[in-house]
């Protein structure tokens, strides 16, 4: 590792550091050196380690223990990871919309709370159609009703992950108001309710599934075409 001599040292200190875990010279679980000694390496202060690994904790590279130390997180950037993902295609973002919408509500059948079913049934009712007012408005609305079943699922990660591609999937939603693709009625969205209020995973799942499905296959002919 080489002595840093720029005037941002902590910027360059944060990509001397990322560059030991990208090559694995610091393998992902390992712990890194002491701040003394990373003091040493990069010819900084100690101040400036401990803003760097406050910096590559944020971003998800390192994670620091209590009493322990600071230990390698992953060699990947996730945010650069998930920026790529919204960039992909529409067939892409849509596969990837119903693996997270077809296991939320596998997971909101099984651990739904009681208000969750009624407080859905009032979402989708205030959704209403998209020949009704305006077009941004219908949008939001349903959105707020797709993020309402994943946050039933209970699972916090996938809450996460679901709000961080929302602008992906407000692409996908502008897509079926176009008229090439299929836009899924009141009926579809309504059995997604019914299914998860049986508390049965798999009929949750066929029915995510049979609402997704005609959106893919029109697009499918689309690309074919």
């Amino acid at each position: 590792m080489q002595a840093l001599s720029r005037t941002n040292l902590t910027d360059t200190a944060v990509e001397a550091m990322r560059l030991e875990i990208s090559s694995g010279r610091w393998p992902v679980g390992g712990q890194l050196p002491n701040e003394a000694t990373l003091s040493s390496l990069l010819s900084v202060s100690r101040g400036t380690v401990r803003e760097a690994v406050r910096v590559l904790v944020a971003k998800g590279f390192l994670e620091t223990k209590q009493g322990s130390g600071t230990y390698v997180r992953s060699k990947t950037d996730p945010v650069e990871s998930f920026s790529r993902a919204r960039g992909a295609g529409l067939r892409d973002l849509l596969e990837a919309r119903c693996a997270l919408e077809v296991e939320a509500a596998r997971m909101a059948a099984i651990r739904h709370a009681p208000a969750a079913i009624p407080a859905l049934r009032s979402l989708l009712e205030v959704r209403g159609h998209s020949n009704e007012g305006d077009r941004e408005d219908y949008i939001v609305r349903d959105l707020a009703f797709h993020k309402a079943v994943v946050a039933a699922s209970g699972n916090q990660a996938m809450i996460e992950i679901y709000e961080f591609f929302s602008a992906s999937i407000r692409e996908t939603i502008e897509a079926t108001l176009c008229d090439e693709l299929p836009e899924p009625d009141m009926q579809a969205h309504a059995a997604i309710i019914d299914a998860i209020a049986s508390g049965s995973p798999d009929q949750a799942d066929a029915a995510t599934r049979r609402f997704m499905a005609p959106i893919l296959s029109a697009l499918d002919r689309m690309l074919l075409s």
